[in-house]
């Protein structure tokens, strides 16, 4: 719990860029908060773990890659309060894995161009990154 009483859920996120520069987004699948949103794929980090093991940990587990921690780099993070918790939110950049990514969790995955993210609904607490993947590309 953070000092206000509100929730802290910590989760670890990737985007994923291939050679052209297109950046990996994935849509929340139906029944779940958010569904239909787009988001970069990743997860809640697991008690003892660290943000860079949840990435490879949840790039396997949704989208079926192998990512090695030397491929991740640190890149920026986000806060969002939500009405019922805050989410802390770091971001890594990853242009190498192995394997092709696939919606094991999603409703869908699709590779876009950083200028072009802004015409894919995301949850708010994606939305900054956005301008940030664009000067970064």
């Amino acid at each position: 719990m953070a000092a206000s009483g509100i929730r802290l859920v910590l989760v670890a996120a990737c985007a994923l860029i291939d050679p052209d520069g297109r950046v990996l987004i994935a849509q929340r699948p139906d029944g779940k908060a958010m569904a239909g949103l787009w988001e970069f794929p990743g997860g809640k980090i697991e008690p003892g773990e660290r943000p860079e093991e949840t990435v490879i940990r949840e790039m396997a587990e949704e989208l079926g890659i192998t990512v090695r921690e030397p491929c991740l780099a640190p890149f920026t993070f986000t806060s969002h309060t939500y009405p019922d918790f805050q989410l802390l939110m770091p971001l890594y950049v990853c242009r190498r894995w192995e394997g092709t990514p696939v919606a094991r969790e999603h409703k869908a995955l699709k590779w876009v161009r950083p200028r072009d993210l802004s015409g894919y609904p995301m949850p708010p607490a994606d939305l900054p990154i956005i301008p940030m993947l664009r000067d970064l590309l």
